[in-house]
């Protein structure tokens, strides 16, 4: 297939708002619910739950502008940092954030994350909760030396990256380029949490340019760059839809050697 015409997640213009609503939505016809909502929550439950992911500073290096992955770390970090490419992204964080208007509704996600835990009756807590420990939400630039310039950013604890990788890498050596710049942010002996997706490229109508890789490209190349995988799964996807043409989800925890 013909691929030189798809636009570039971060170059060209990406709606934030119909991403949400085409994956994330609270809708009960959206077709993807269990795919990029339930599933991969139920993988970091379990995973922060085990204890060993936790500390000072989380560093959250995502595509669009999800926070529901986020929902349990807040329970096991001080401080959580978001980077994001798109200028839009961040303005769409910032209005959920800060509670205004027309901010996107995570209620749903809410709900499911503290029934999981449990605690079904503290959504405005648990909400509440994540919005504190978000301490800064900055823009980067993966062709720059210091991605966060002029701002330095602390070696993280552990590091999220949701979608990324999968939307703005062209080949396997910028696959490679840019997992290293990220790797950058981790101090060693911190964990790396990677959540991705093969093979897709729609979003509202429009097609975005996807590095296609599998799970073994995935894990070599963060062996290669000195990680140790502590888990690794590929959960295929379940749902059918025309709007996307993902293969199945990747989970990935791996730490930083010493």
């Amino acid at each position: 297939m013909d691929r030189s015409s798809d636009k570039l997640y971060h170059k060209h213009h990406h709606d934030s708002r119909t991403l949400l609503e085409t994956y994330f939505s609270r809708n009960p016809d959206r077709a993807f619910k269990d795919d990029t909502l339930r599933a991969p929550m139920e993988k970091l439950r379990k995973a922060f739950n085990m204890g060993h992911l936790t500390g000072k500073l989380l560093i959250d290096i995502s595509a669009g502008p999800l926070i529901h992955h986020l929902y349990f770390a807040c329970e096991y970090f001080q401080e959580i940092i978001l980077m994001r490419t798109n200028e839009q992204c961040i303005i769409e964080i910032m209005e959920w954030h800060d509670d205004r208007t027309r901010a996107f509704c995570w209620e749903h996600m809410t709900a499911h994350v503290t029934n999981l835990e449990g605690r079904s009756d503290e959504c405005e807590e648990k909400e509440m909760k994540l919005k504190s420990a978000i301490t800064h939400v900055m823009k980067f630039d993966f062709e720059l030396e210091n991605l966060t310039d002029p701002i330095g950013v602390p070696l993280a604890d552990c590091v999220i990256t949701t979608l990324l990788l999968d939307k703005i890498c062209k080949d396997q050596n910028d696959y490679m380029r840019i997992l290293r710049k990220i790797l950058t942010f981790l101090k060693p002996g911190g964990h790396l949490i990677s959540l991705g997706v093969t093979n897709t490229s729609m979003v509202g109508g429009h097609r975005f340019y996807c590095f296609t890789y599998d799970e073994h490209f995935a894990r070599d190349a963060l062996v290669r760059e000195g990680m140790t995988i502590l888990q690794c799964e590929v959960t295929p996807r379940k749902s059918e839809s025309p709007v996307s043409d993902f293969g199945g989800v990747l989970f990935i925890i791996a730490c930083k050697q010493k």
